[in-house]
């Protein structure tokens, strides 16, 4: 049992270091050249919460092999010697919401403050925005906490009378509890309604904490991931069926390039003036919807101008570019059609197993416990797959919402293109949501992840919270994951074959 232990703690700790050496590697990838060799701080932020979120999605296969390490304890005090996974989750998330609601937006009020000014002003500035911030969020943390800050589970109270123990053994029946006749039956047995009573006990402010960051990523993840987990595959695939069948000829690159270059040109120009508008204070709603709508005809005009070089390769390697953008839209397919069965695997399972009362089968829970049959850890990396799944769906879907709605500022992630401030957005989410992904793992598995910490917190604490409990009573987010999935492929079967036609002269509104 020691040894379990000690190998469960050194893989915790390889783990970590691979992954917090992984998230640096993605930031110096992914970063853009004008970010080199500086915004240090913003940099630790991005490495810092990836690493906390990658580790909180990581910790529930490691709650599940931790509560194996218990299954066969000879002694009571066996489990002592595992790892605190009660503690341990509590202090992610609380670090989580630190990062999300403090830390972050500090650093992207720092990055992007006024170049102009010095950095003891920029800071000044971030501080005054962060500040007010800790007030609001302090304020209604402690209000609803002292007001509703409960948890109220139903209980029954059983009990029954003794019973002589009988001086014949054949008088024994598994049929008769507790007796060897009908009257003499447990009280328990036949207890009535009328001994359910309510069990209200105040919540520790960790918990509750938890438990409201939760609901807000809730929000956003049954929104962004209902989307994304139809967007994500079905993104894939519809762009190798717009993918270019041809190389054009020299006169369409030039008629097309020219086209591009007006629009680049009438881009700058609304970019000038919202940066005057900046400068002279004027940034109220409209501006403010003026500067998404640029942004997001930037995003598309990098995609004309990326699809355009595709169709028309130019230089020595010609060729071999052409051949690798062919191989690229294959390699698109299949990890489309390869995201498309996970992606109706999970529907299924959410359906079958949370949706329908009682359920139909436990399915993935099934398949997670027979690869672990297999090999011990094949089940754990399995199920740890499925969730990250999740993240990647939640981030597709915000892309493609900020790019249909452009309700949401649009931070696109590229290789070697990505700004600090994009970075830190995509970051902030992807911690915003990490904890309702382990919150909806941890119930869509429950059959999987039963007796296990998060499950304490995440399943009976949480499902029983005052005010918040009906949200899951009634399956809430589930039910909106579904329905938003559903009315993202009804989107694609009817415009997602269609490709789309660069956009005509852009105007700000006014």
């Amino acid at each position: 049992m020691g040894d379990f232990n000690l190998a469960l703690v050194i893989v915790a700790i390889v783990v970590t270091v691979l992954v917090f050496i992984f998230n640096v590697y993605l930031l110096i990838n992914y970063q853009h050249p004008d970010d080199a060799n500086q915004a240090y701080f913003p940099k630790f932020v991005v490495v810092f919460g990836l690493s906390v979120a990658a580790i909180s999605i990581l910790m529930l296969p490691a709650d599940v092999a931790n509560r194996q390490a218990c299954s066969n304890a000879i002694y009571n005090g066996a489990c002592n010697l595992t790892l605190p996974m009660k503690t341990l989750w509590l202090v992610v998330y609380i670090v989580d919401a630190v990062l999300v609601f403090l830390v972050i937006p500090f650093a992207m009020f720092f990055y992007e403050g006024d170049q102009e000014k010095s950095v003891g002003k920029r800071i000044k500035s971030a501080l005054l925005w962060c500040g007010t911030s800790v007030i609001v969020c302090g304020l209604v943390l402690g209000i609803l906490y002292g007001v509703i800050g409960k948890v109220d589970f139903t209980v029954r109270h059983l009990s029954s009378s003794a019973n002589n123990f009988p001086n014949d053994w054949k008088t024994f029946s598994s049929g008769q509890p507790c007796g060897n006749s009908t009257n003499h039956q447990c009280s328990a047995y036949t207890a009535n309604a009328a001994s359910e009573s309510t069990w209200t006990m105040r919540t520790t402010f960790p918990e509750y904490v938890v438990a409201l960051a939760t609901i807000v990523g809730s929000v956003l993840f049954s929104i962004f991931g209902g989307v994304g987990i139809v967007s994500l595959p079905l993104g894939l695939i519809f762009s190798f069926i717009r993918r270019p069948k041809a190389v054009i000829t020299r006169s369409q690159y030039i008629k097309e390039a020219t086209e591009l270059g007006k629009k680049a040109k009438e881009l700058k120009k609304a970019a000038d003036a919202l940066r005057q508008e900046e400068k002279n204070g004027a940034k109220g709603r409209k501006w403010r919807k003026n500067v998404k709508a640029v942004e997001k005809e930037l995003l598309l005009l990098e995609e004309d101008v990326k699809a355009l070089e595709e169709m028309y390769p130019q230089g020595e390697k010609a060729e071999t570019s052409w051949a690798l953008t062919v191989i690229g839209y294959l390699a698109k397919l299949v990890l489309g059609v390869l995201g498309l069965i996970v992606s109706v695997a999970w529907i299924a399972h959410i359906i079958i197993y949370l949706l329908i009362d009682p359920p139909l089968t436990s399915f993935l829970n099934e398949v997670f416990i027979k690869l672990d049959d297999v090999w011990g850890l094949l089940g754990t990396a399995a199920f740890a797959f499925f969730c990250f799944y999740l993240l990647l769906a939640v981030i597709a879907g915000a892309m493609m919402l900020g790019l249909r709605l452009v309700f949401i500022t649009i931070h696109p992630m590229k290789w070697g293109a990505t700004l600090m401030n994009s970075f830190l957005f995509n970051v902030g989410l992807i911690l915003l949501c990490s904890i309702s992904v382990i919150q909806f793992c941890a119930t869509a598995f429950g059959y999987y992840a039963q007796a296990t910490a998060a499950q304490e917190i995440f399943g009976h604490t949480l499902q029983s919270l005052r005010g918040i409990k009906y949200l899951y009573k009634y399956n809430i987010f589930q039910i909106a994951f579904i329905v938003l999935a559903g009315l993202t492929f009804i989107y694609y079967a009817i415009f997602g074959w269609r490709k789309r036609k660069p956009s005509g002269r852009f105007q700000l509104a006014t």
